[in-house]
């Protein structure tokens, strides 16, 4: 196996020009698909496909729709009864319905048609909008409103708070229409100009949160920024040469172009949030660079000839570098499971970036340092002579690390392992999946998106509906299925129910509330006569006196336009995880008690914010433990493969697990919630520690054949070598993600931050403590044949220059 990595590297290096045409023209290619990449976040795609939720919110959009605007006006020294609030609502209303993107139809507030009381009249029900073509402009005009809003209960709950201090104004999107970023900005322009000293504006809504996403993305390319910078500043205080500066930041930069490249010309759009996740494979292939180099640095101090030391470094790497690449590629494409669109076109975009790490990460850093100026402080980085500061602490570390995982102190490593494991798994075992805290956990606490989510919580039934859909079987029925009797009871009836639960909505409405009103009405304006007649002749009536003189559009926040399908809308104060648990659980007993199959329709749970919550952490739960369990799987043949022993499998993924149970808990105590986005940024995570243990398993199994089968001083000498370019590579990138903690407006980003500053830290450990550990207890056999793929020594006698 080793003849032919030979072969393969000297026939490379013996084309130079060909190979480094090669790379130039075919990153020249992917450079021309930059300008088509494209941040953007697709609502739908966010959501699980195959998830029964999911499917009733993409056949009934416009009830519950998360994709909906609210923005609350708040007077702070009186009331919204004055002429002055009021002309601010109304021109806020109609400016919004200005937004690009947004639905015409789905635009409410105190001044709008929707916005509709009642009274009787001895010629009928008169039912008119609250405010007509303008807003009042006498205190008379105002007394009048103020009258008005009186006889329109639903007003009084949804649309004006308890204390009279502030309204909501709600816009919802078209999703194929609607561009966040523009719609945002639009709005929070419209919120900052409506914003003095006696009006308080609050923004909410998903389309909201995803628009104050894109307004960090250029915070997050400068801190990108910054992180490179801190990175090539650390390489170069710790190489002190040319060649190991510039090879880790050209393979990296090559890759990262090739990556980015690909999904531009498949025109595949990136989830900004994610964005996190390039700078870990920036690392990955900042690890890989590493530990090519200071092997190479090893060889060429005893070979003497850069190409020839490029030569052996690429034959003796090769095998080491793409198995722990290929363990990156598995633990990321294996997210391709899980059916949230926007994972699978992340895990498409990264597992390419790994791919790519093998052409650069392999045969462009051998080119490189073949070509390069050989590095002149070469005796010092090995060993040889005086070392400087940094190399020395690495050293003496080490050491130390080497002697308690193997000889006498091993047992007593042992015993601590153990026992900080199980603490481990126990901490790791608390973690929450799903929204920790109110609001999002994406954004700071005193973030103004959730600052405002906290207000408008405060002050109307929340921002946080739960829709339970009465679906016609029929939809091309010329009976109005809404307006049967069957329908209209069962809602109040789930209504009831829910309201008397464990769990009870702040609010709840339906279709049966307003024919209830226009049956009170009828009747002389008696309350007794709130209750509906269970007759379909007698629904029917408080039907048509309900939206005499009015359009379905009206009602189309609780029944469809052809009246066809109706839902019941349910209020939650926050979207904690508990909250939505709670909900979901009184609304499944709650639809089994009224049934779900009926003559006319079907009962479907349900849509709404809390719903599509739900969806996506049962994803998580369904697939969390599927993507380690294939990872650990996937990652185990192919180690037992390259070793040729199941031993090996097990031995490399010990430490993986233990890393990715401590990285649960890390996350628990963080106060990080397990989630789409920290899902991916964990399972890639995964990767990290497999290729620090592949490396140094590897180096073991070499010095064990070049010192006759000693194994404290083979485990001495991996990590005073390899376990050097481990520890570098660690304490780099954790100070190179230092900024994304202190610099970051995005809450996530920041916790993803101290997470991949957990991630590189913890694999580190366990990499230099625990597999060692295993390999000084078990002494697998493996390690002394000659005949695996990867951790073949080579004499480098034969090579010498000297």
């Amino acid at each position: 196996m080793y003849s032919l990595r030979l072969r393969l590297a000297q026939w490379v290096l013996a084309h130079r020009g060909f190979s480094f045409a090669f790379f130039i023209v075919v990153t020249a290619f992917f450079a021309a698909g930059l300008h088509k990449v494209e941040l953007r976040t697709i609502f739908s795609d966010l959501l699980p496909t195959d998830d029964p939720f999911v499917q009733v919110y993409q056949d009934h959009p416009n009830f519950g729709s998360p994709l909906t605007m609210m923005v609350m006006i708040r007077r702070t020294d009186g009331d919204i009864f004055n002429t002055e609030t009021l002309g601010k609502v109304w021109k806020f209303t109609r400016d919004i319905d200005l937004t690009p993107g947004v639905d015409h139809e789905q635009i409410l507030s105190i001044t709008t048609e929707k916005a509709r009381y009642s009274e009787a009249t001895p010629f009928g029900i008169d039912m008119r909008p609250l405010m007509s073509d303008r807003p009042p402009q006498t205190p008379e005009e105002v007394a009048d409103f103020r009258t008005r809003v009186g006889k329109a209960s639903n007003v009084r709950t949804f649309l004006i708070s308890p204390d009279d201090k502030s309204t909501i104004i709600m816009a919802t999107f078209i999703e194929q229409k609607v561009d966040y970023g523009v719609a945002f900005e639009y709005v929070q322009g419209l919120v900052n100009q409506a914003r003095d000293g006696h009006h308080e504006v609050y923004l909410t809504g998903q389309p909201a949160l995803i628009g104050w996403v894109y307004r960090h993305e250029w915070e997050m390319v400068g801190i990108f920024a910054v992180t490179m910078a801190i990175l090539i500043l650390t390489l170069t205080l710790y190489m002190r040469n040319l060649v190991g500066v510039l090879t880790p930041i050209i393979t990296s930069a090559v890759a990262g172009i090739w990556a980015f490249g690909f999904v531009g010309w498949l025109n595949i759009s990136i989830e900004p949030l994610l964005m996190v996740v390039p700078l870990l494979l920036t690392a990955r292939s900042f690890s890989h660079s590493v530990q090519f180099t200071e092997r190479f640095y090893e060889v060429y101090a005893q070979v003497g000839d850069r190409r020839k030391a490029a030569e052996i470094t690429m034959s003796v790497m090769m095998a080491p570098s793409v198995l722990g690449i290929l363990t990156d590629i598995l633990g990321i494409i294996v997210v391709v499971a899980a059916p949230i669109p926007a994972m699978v076109r992340h895990a498409v975009f990264c597992g390419m970036w790994a791919v790519w790490l093998i052409p650069t990460g392999v045969v462009l850093i051998s080119l490189l340092l073949a070509t390069l100026p050989a590095p002149k402080n070469i005796h010092q980085l090995v060993g040889e002579g005086r070392e400087n500061g940094v190399h020395r602490k690495f050293q003496a570390m080490l050491e130390k690390l080497a002697s308690l995982s193997s000889g006498p102190k091993a047992r007593w490593t042992t015993i601590v392992v153990v026992v900080l494991s199980a603490l481990t798994i126990y901490t790791s075992s608390q973690i929450k999946i799903g929204n920790p805290v109110e609001g999002t956990n994406l954004l700071w606490y005193d973030s103004e998106f959730n600052t405002a989510v906290r207000k408008i919580n405060a002050n109307f039934p929340g921002v946080n509906t739960l829709e339970i859909v009465l679906e016609a079987k029929n939809q091309d029925s010329e009976d109005w299925v809404s307006q049967r009797a069957d329908t209209v009871m069962t809602e109040l009836k789930l209504q009831r129910l829910m309201e008397a639960g464990t769990a009870p909505p702040r609010a709840t409405l339906s279709f049966a509330d307003y024919l209830s009103e226009a049956n009170r009405l009828f009747s002389g304006g008696d309350p007794r006569w709130s209750p509906l007649d269970p007759r379909d002749r007698a629904i029917s009536a408080a039907a048509v006196g309900a939206m005499m003189g009015s359009s379905t559009k009206n009602f189309g926040h609780v029944v469809d336009g052809g009246l066809q399908n109706s839902t019941v809308s349910l209020w939650y104060a926050d979207n904690k995880q508990e909250t939505v648990d709670a909900a979901l659980e009184a609304a499944r007993k709650a639809v089994e008690q009224v049934g779900v199959d009926h003559k006319e329709f079907i009962v479907r749970l349900g849509t709404g914010t809390i719903a599509l919550q739900e969806a996506v952490n049962r994803v998580i739960k369904r697939y969390q433990w599927v993507v380690i369990v294939a990872v650990d799987l996937l990652v185990f043949i192919l180690c037992s493969l390259a070793y040729r022993s199941f031993v090996a499998g097990i031995l490399l993924l010990i430490p993986v697990n233990l890393a990715n149970e401590a990285l649960i808990a890390a996350m628990h105590l963080l106060g990080v919630g397990l989630d789409v986005n920290s899902m991916i940024v964990a399972a890639i995570g995964v990767g990290v520690g497999i290729d620090y243990g592949i490396y140094l398993l590897s180096r073991i199994c070499e010095e064990l054949q070049g010192n006759g089968g000693d194994w404290q001083a083979a485990i001495t000498a991996s990590l005073r070598t390899t376990g050097k370019a481990i520890m570098f590579t660690a304490a780099i990138m954790t100070l190179g993600i230092v900024p994304w903690y202190a610099m970051s407006g995005l809450k996530f980003v920041a916790d993803m931050g101290l997470l991949l500053m957990a991630i590189m830290a913890i694999n580190m450990t366990l990499s230099l403590v625990v597999l060692p550990l295993l390999v000084w207890w078990v002494k697998p056999s493996f390690a002394l044949r000659h005949n695996r793929w990867v951790g073949e020594s080579v004499d480098l006698t034969k090579f010498s220059a000297h």
